[in-house]
Protein backbone atom coordinates (compact mmCIF):
# COMPACT_ATOMS: atom_id res chain seq x y z
CA UNK A 1 0.00 0.00 0.00
CA UNK A 2 0.86 3.45 -0.94
CA UNK A 3 1.83 5.60 2.26
CA UNK A 4 0.47 8.50 2.58
CA UNK A 5 2.64 11.80 3.32
CA UNK A 6 1.47 14.01 5.92
CA UNK A 7 3.43 16.94 7.55
CA UNK A 8 2.29 18.95 10.74
CA UNK A 9 3.12 22.50 10.45
CA UNK A 10 4.22 23.79 14.11
CA UNK A 11 6.10 21.93 17.13
CA UNK A 12 4.42 23.57 20.07
CA UNK A 13 2.50 21.67 22.56
CA UNK A 14 -0.27 21.47 19.92
CA UNK A 15 1.40 20.48 17.15
CA UNK A 16 3.74 17.80 18.33
CA UNK A 17 0.49 16.62 20.36
CA UNK A 18 -1.42 16.61 16.91
CA UNK A 19 1.83 14.34 15.53
CA UNK A 20 1.47 12.03 17.58
CA UNK A 21 -1.92 11.26 17.30
CA UNK A 22 -1.73 10.98 13.80
CA UNK A 23 1.89 9.16 13.72
CA UNK A 24 0.34 6.48 16.40
CA UNK A 25 -2.99 5.73 15.00
CA UNK A 26 -2.74 5.94 10.94
CA UNK A 27 -1.15 2.58 9.56
CA UNK A 28 0.95 3.42 6.05
CA UNK A 29 1.60 7.09 6.56
CA UNK A 30 4.53 8.91 6.88
CA UNK A 31 4.23 12.05 9.47
CA UNK A 32 6.70 15.01 9.71
CA UNK A 33 6.71 17.61 11.70
CA UNK A 34 7.65 20.77 10.21
CA UNK A 35 8.78 23.82 12.24
CA UNK A 36 10.75 27.12 12.43
CA UNK A 37 10.90 26.64 16.43
CA UNK A 38 11.68 23.41 18.72
CA UNK A 39 11.47 23.29 22.43
CA UNK A 40 12.53 25.17 24.45
CA UNK A 41 12.19 27.96 22.17
CA UNK A 42 8.40 27.80 21.79
CA UNK A 43 5.30 29.91 23.01
CA UNK A 44 4.28 26.83 25.06
CA UNK A 45 7.54 26.15 26.97
CA UNK A 46 6.92 29.44 28.32
CA UNK A 47 2.81 29.04 29.29
CA UNK A 48 2.94 28.25 33.13
CA UNK A 49 0.93 24.86 32.42
CA UNK A 50 -1.87 24.85 34.54
CA UNK A 51 -5.05 22.97 33.60
CA UNK A 52 -7.51 25.64 33.23
CA UNK A 53 -9.66 26.29 29.95
CA UNK A 54 -11.31 28.93 28.72
CA UNK A 55 -14.55 29.72 26.69
CA UNK A 56 -14.63 30.10 23.26
CA UNK A 57 -18.43 32.11 22.43
CA UNK A 58 -18.90 30.69 19.37
CA UNK A 59 -18.41 26.84 19.85
CA UNK A 60 -20.66 24.59 21.46
CA UNK A 61 -19.81 23.81 24.84
CA UNK A 62 -20.27 19.95 24.84
CA UNK A 63 -17.22 20.19 22.00
CA UNK A 64 -14.66 22.21 24.09
CA UNK A 65 -16.02 20.12 27.34
CA UNK A 66 -14.57 17.22 25.24
CA UNK A 67 -11.45 18.86 24.05
CA UNK A 68 -11.03 19.69 27.60
CA UNK A 69 -12.01 16.33 29.25
CA UNK A 70 -9.38 14.06 26.37
CA UNK A 71 -6.61 16.50 27.51
CA UNK A 72 -6.91 16.17 31.07
CA UNK A 73 -7.45 12.33 30.90
CA UNK A 74 -4.40 12.15 29.06
CA UNK A 75 -2.35 14.27 31.66
CA UNK A 76 -3.75 12.49 34.13
CA UNK A 77 -3.33 8.74 33.23
CA UNK A 78 0.82 10.48 32.46
CA UNK A 79 0.68 11.79 35.96
CA UNK A 80 -0.20 8.40 37.72
CA UNK A 81 2.62 6.40 35.06
CA UNK A 82 6.30 5.60 35.78
CA UNK A 83 6.54 8.31 33.07
CA UNK A 84 5.32 11.20 35.17
CA UNK A 85 8.92 12.71 35.87
CA UNK A 86 10.18 11.99 32.61
CA UNK A 87 7.28 13.78 31.12
CA UNK A 88 6.86 16.69 33.81
CA UNK A 89 3.13 16.23 34.10
CA UNK A 90 1.61 16.16 37.84
CA UNK A 91 -1.34 16.92 39.84
CA UNK A 92 -1.50 20.00 42.56
CA UNK A 93 -4.01 21.37 44.63
CA UNK A 94 -5.27 24.94 44.90
CA UNK A 95 -7.79 28.03 44.91
CA UNK A 96 -9.16 30.16 42.11
CA UNK A 97 -10.40 33.01 43.55
CA UNK A 98 -13.17 36.17 42.88
CA UNK A 99 -13.51 39.73 44.07
CA UNK A 100 -17.35 39.11 43.30
CA UNK A 101 -19.35 35.78 42.59
CA UNK A 102 -19.37 35.00 38.98
CA UNK A 103 -22.44 34.46 36.89
CA UNK A 104 -21.58 31.12 36.42
CA UNK A 105 -20.38 29.24 39.53
CA UNK A 106 -19.74 26.21 38.17
CA UNK A 107 -16.83 26.16 34.93
CA UNK A 108 -17.54 24.23 32.15
CA UNK A 109 -14.74 21.59 33.16
CA UNK A 110 -15.66 21.40 36.75
CA UNK A 111 -16.35 17.79 36.51
CA UNK A 112 -13.16 17.06 34.47
CA UNK A 113 -10.43 18.25 37.00
CA UNK A 114 -10.55 16.26 40.29
CA UNK A 115 -12.66 17.30 43.89
CA UNK A 116 -13.96 20.61 42.38
CA UNK A 117 -15.85 22.25 45.32
CA UNK A 118 -16.59 26.03 46.34
CA UNK A 119 -13.98 27.47 48.94
CA UNK A 120 -14.72 27.36 52.41
CA UNK A 121 -15.12 30.50 54.58
CA UNK A 122 -12.14 29.94 56.83
CA UNK A 123 -10.29 29.45 53.10
CA UNK A 124 -12.03 32.41 51.66
CA UNK A 125 -10.21 34.08 55.11
CA UNK A 126 -6.69 33.91 53.32
CA UNK A 127 -7.69 36.56 50.97
CA UNK A 128 -9.61 38.92 52.65
CA UNK A 129 -10.31 41.02 49.08
CA UNK A 130 -12.20 38.12 47.60
CA UNK A 131 -15.88 37.06 48.24
CA UNK A 132 -15.49 33.94 46.61
CA UNK A 133 -13.75 31.10 45.15
CA UNK A 134 -13.66 27.33 43.50
CA UNK A 135 -10.80 24.58 45.35
CA UNK A 136 -10.10 21.61 43.07
CA UNK A 137 -7.19 19.78 42.02
CA UNK A 138 -5.79 19.82 38.26
CA UNK A 139 -2.76 18.98 36.54
CA UNK A 140 0.59 21.10 35.68
CA UNK A 141 2.40 20.14 32.79
CA UNK A 142 5.88 21.47 32.39
CA UNK A 143 6.59 21.79 28.81
CA UNK A 144 10.22 22.28 29.02
CA UNK A 145 10.11 18.75 29.92
CA UNK A 146 6.61 17.76 27.94
CA UNK A 147 7.41 18.88 24.92
CA UNK A 148 11.00 16.76 24.75
CA UNK A 149 9.24 14.08 26.23
CA UNK A 150 6.58 14.19 23.09
CA UNK A 151 9.07 14.37 20.71
CA UNK A 152 10.96 11.15 21.85
CA UNK A 153 7.65 9.35 21.26
CA UNK A 154 6.72 10.69 18.13
CA UNK A 155 10.17 9.48 17.17
CA UNK A 156 9.68 6.38 18.58
CA UNK A 157 5.88 6.02 16.28
CA UNK A 158 8.43 6.43 13.34
CA UNK A 159 8.11 10.18 12.54
CA UNK A 160 10.77 13.00 11.40
CA UNK A 161 11.24 16.36 12.67
CA UNK A 162 12.16 19.38 10.10
CA UNK A 163 13.45 22.89 11.03
CA UNK A 164 12.57 25.63 8.06
CA UNK A 165 9.81 28.10 7.51
CA UNK A 166 7.16 27.94 5.31
CA UNK A 167 5.68 30.93 4.39
CA UNK A 168 2.78 29.36 1.70
CA UNK A 169 1.01 25.83 1.34
CA UNK A 170 2.00 25.54 -2.04
CA UNK A 171 5.15 25.14 -1.24
CA UNK A 172 4.42 21.79 1.27
CA UNK A 173 1.35 20.45 -1.94
CA UNK A 174 4.31 19.16 -4.28
CA UNK A 175 5.66 16.52 -1.23
CA UNK A 176 2.97 15.81 1.44
CA UNK A 177 -0.54 14.53 0.43
CA UNK A 178 -2.38 16.09 3.95
CA UNK A 179 -1.14 19.30 5.22
CA UNK A 180 -2.11 19.73 9.38
CA UNK A 181 -1.73 23.67 10.06
CA UNK A 182 -0.56 23.74 13.76
CA UNK A 183 1.01 27.21 13.28
CA UNK A 184 -0.77 29.01 15.65
CA UNK A 185 0.49 32.55 15.43
CA UNK A 186 2.04 31.65 12.68
CA UNK A 187 -1.09 31.39 11.54
CA UNK A 188 -1.77 34.68 10.53
CA UNK A 189 0.51 35.10 7.30
CA UNK A 190 0.59 31.47 6.44
CA UNK A 191 -3.47 31.11 6.00
CA UNK A 192 -3.91 34.68 6.00
CA UNK A 193 -5.76 34.62 8.92
CA UNK A 194 -7.05 38.06 10.18
CA UNK A 195 -9.42 37.04 12.75
CA UNK A 196 -5.94 36.36 15.13
CA UNK A 197 -3.78 38.53 16.69
CA UNK A 198 -0.70 38.44 19.73
CA UNK A 199 -1.50 38.11 23.47
CA UNK A 200 1.34 39.08 24.77
CA UNK A 201 2.50 37.17 28.46
CA UNK A 202 5.08 38.08 30.54
CA UNK A 203 5.90 35.61 33.69
CA UNK A 204 8.49 35.34 36.74
CA UNK A 205 10.30 32.71 38.04
CA UNK A 206 10.77 32.11 41.73
CA UNK A 207 12.33 29.86 43.71
CA UNK A 208 9.62 29.21 46.72
CA UNK A 209 9.88 25.56 47.67
CA UNK A 210 7.85 25.98 50.46
CA UNK A 211 4.59 26.83 48.09
CA UNK A 212 3.13 23.37 47.16
CA UNK A 213 -0.74 25.04 46.23
CA UNK A 214 -1.84 27.36 43.11
CA UNK A 215 -3.61 30.60 43.86
CA UNK A 216 -5.65 32.09 40.86
CA UNK A 217 -7.49 35.17 40.59
CA UNK A 218 -10.66 34.85 38.72
CA UNK A 219 -9.42 37.46 36.16
CA UNK A 220 -6.98 35.22 34.93
CA UNK A 221 -4.51 37.84 34.92
CA UNK A 222 -2.66 36.92 39.13
CA UNK A 223 -1.29 33.63 39.46
CA UNK A 224 0.70 31.81 41.39
CA UNK A 225 1.87 28.09 40.11
CA UNK A 226 4.24 25.67 41.78
CA UNK A 227 5.93 23.55 39.73
CA UNK A 228 8.92 20.52 39.36
CA UNK A 229 11.66 23.35 40.38
CA UNK A 230 10.22 26.69 40.23
CA UNK A 231 7.21 28.80 40.92
CA UNK A 232 5.33 30.28 38.36
CA UNK A 233 3.61 34.17 38.81
CA UNK A 234 2.00 35.93 36.36
CA UNK A 235 0.95 37.90 34.78
CA UNK A 236 0.11 39.85 31.28
CA UNK A 237 -2.63 39.43 28.38
CA UNK A 238 -1.55 42.24 25.99
CA UNK A 239 -4.05 41.77 23.20
CA UNK A 240 -2.21 42.83 19.84
CA UNK A 241 1.30 43.07 21.69
CA UNK A 242 4.12 41.53 19.41
CA UNK A 243 7.18 42.52 21.74
CA UNK A 244 9.28 39.74 23.23
CA UNK A 245 11.75 41.81 25.47
CA UNK A 246 10.35 41.48 29.14
CA UNK A 247 9.75 44.69 30.68
CA UNK A 248 11.24 45.27 34.03
CA UNK A 249 8.09 47.67 35.42
CA UNK A 250 5.85 44.41 34.49
CA UNK A 251 8.22 42.52 36.04
CA UNK A 252 7.96 44.34 40.03
CA UNK A 253 4.31 44.72 39.53
CA UNK A 254 3.49 40.98 39.07
CA UNK A 255 5.62 40.44 41.84
CA UNK A 256 3.61 42.84 43.75
CA UNK A 257 0.54 41.29 43.03
CA UNK A 258 1.03 37.87 43.94
CA UNK A 259 2.84 38.94 47.29
CA UNK A 260 -0.32 40.34 48.10
CA UNK A 261 -2.07 37.11 47.57
CA UNK A 262 0.66 35.36 49.16
CA UNK A 263 3.03 37.05 51.36
CA UNK A 264 5.90 34.69 51.69
CA UNK A 265 6.91 35.14 48.18
CA UNK A 266 8.08 38.34 49.58
CA UNK A 267 11.23 35.87 50.95
CA UNK A 268 11.66 34.34 47.15
CA UNK A 269 14.75 34.84 45.01
CA UNK A 270 13.55 35.50 41.76
CA UNK A 271 15.23 33.62 38.73
CA UNK A 272 14.16 35.25 35.70
CA UNK A 273 11.56 36.32 33.20
CA UNK A 274 9.85 34.97 30.38
CA UNK A 275 7.47 36.42 27.58
CA UNK A 276 5.18 33.96 25.32
CA UNK A 277 2.65 35.43 22.61
CA UNK A 278 -0.48 33.19 22.78
CA UNK A 279 -2.14 32.72 19.51
CA UNK A 280 -5.72 35.02 20.21
CA UNK A 281 -8.62 34.21 18.39
CA UNK A 282 -12.25 34.47 18.96
CA UNK A 283 -12.98 31.33 18.85
CA UNK A 284 -9.91 28.51 18.53
CA UNK A 285 -10.09 26.86 14.45
CA UNK A 286 -10.19 23.18 13.87
CA UNK A 287 -11.65 22.25 10.67
CA UNK A 288 -10.71 20.87 7.10
CA UNK A 289 -10.27 22.97 4.01
CA UNK A 290 -9.26 22.11 0.50
CA UNK A 291 -6.29 23.92 -1.25
CA UNK A 292 -6.33 24.42 -4.71
CA UNK A 293 -2.83 23.65 -5.92
CA UNK A 294 -1.90 23.93 -9.58
CA UNK A 295 -4.86 21.23 -11.11
CA UNK A 296 -5.22 19.16 -7.99
CA UNK A 297 -6.74 20.13 -4.52
CA UNK A 298 -4.94 19.12 -1.39
CA UNK A 299 -6.52 18.96 2.01
CA UNK A 300 -5.45 20.71 4.86
CA UNK A 301 -6.70 20.36 8.61
CA UNK A 302 -6.18 23.24 10.52
CA UNK A 303 -5.93 22.95 14.61
CA UNK A 304 -5.30 26.82 16.16
CA UNK A 305 -6.06 30.02 18.04
CA UNK A 306 -5.66 27.79 21.28
CA UNK A 307 -5.00 31.47 23.06
CA UNK A 308 -4.05 31.08 26.93
CA UNK A 309 -5.56 27.07 26.59
CA UNK A 310 -3.06 25.74 23.97
CA UNK A 311 -2.11 22.72 26.90
CA UNK A 312 -5.34 22.77 28.71
CA UNK A 313 -7.06 21.75 24.99
CA UNK A 314 -4.10 20.32 23.80
CA UNK A 315 -4.90 16.29 23.10
CA UNK A 316 -8.32 16.66 23.54
CA UNK A 317 -7.92 19.09 20.10
CA UNK A 318 -5.17 16.85 18.22
CA UNK A 319 -7.78 13.86 18.62
CA UNK A 320 -10.62 15.52 16.84
CA UNK A 321 -7.82 16.60 14.55
CA UNK A 322 -7.01 13.04 13.79
CA UNK A 323 -10.90 12.01 13.13
CA UNK A 324 -10.54 14.89 10.13
CA UNK A 325 -6.87 13.27 9.05
CA UNK A 326 -8.30 10.07 8.52
CA UNK A 327 -11.58 11.36 7.10
CA UNK A 328 -9.18 12.79 4.16
CA UNK A 329 -7.45 9.38 4.18
CA UNK A 330 -10.59 7.12 3.87
CA UNK A 331 -13.30 9.37 2.68
CA UNK A 332 -11.97 10.66 -0.57
CA UNK A 333 -8.97 9.39 -3.46
CA UNK A 334 -5.37 10.79 -2.59
CA UNK A 335 -4.85 13.30 -5.25
CA UNK A 336 -2.82 12.32 -8.17
CA UNK A 337 0.96 13.35 -7.96
CA UNK A 338 2.57 15.42 -10.00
Amino acid sequence: MERVRIIVVGAGVVGLSTAVCIAESIPHCSVTVLAEKCSPDTTSDVAAGMLHAPLFPDIPVDRQKRWFKNTFDHLLAISESSEAADAGVFLVFGWEIFREVPREKRPFWSQDVLGFRFMTDAELKKFPQHKFGHAFTTIKCECLTYLPWLEKRFRKAGGQIQLGRVTDFGQLCQGYDIIVNCSGLGSTALAGDRQLHPVRGQILKVYAPWLKHFIRDGDGLTYIYPGAKSVTLGGTRQAGDWRLMADGEERVEIFERCCRLEPSLQKSLQLGDAVGLRPGRRNLRLEREMYQFRNRQVPIVHNYGHGGGGISLSWGTALETLQLVQQCVSDRPLPSRL
